[in-house]
């Protein structure tokens, strides 16, 4: 319950015209939400998939997050 609230109230804030700036490990979660996706390693920024194209680039992110 308290997630869906925190993903209503990040979808209004989205709404609202402000910048959300999510760190999230449930990817679930965050791919419903998020614009575009950073993957970050060892604290540094690999790779940007924009949401438009992550269904395309699915394995690319597995690749990554290992699953």
């Amino acid at each position: 319950m308290i997630i869906q609230q925190i993903g209503r109230t990040i979808r209004a804030l989205k709404e609202a015209g402000l910048t959300v700036l999510l760190v999230e490990q449930n990817f679930r979660f965050a791919q419903r939400l998020a614009d575009r996706h950073y993957v970050m390693e060892d604290g540094r920024i690999v790779d940007m998939i924009p949401a438009d194209r992550l269904q395309a680039n699915m394995d690319r992110l597995h690749a990554y997050l290992g699953v």
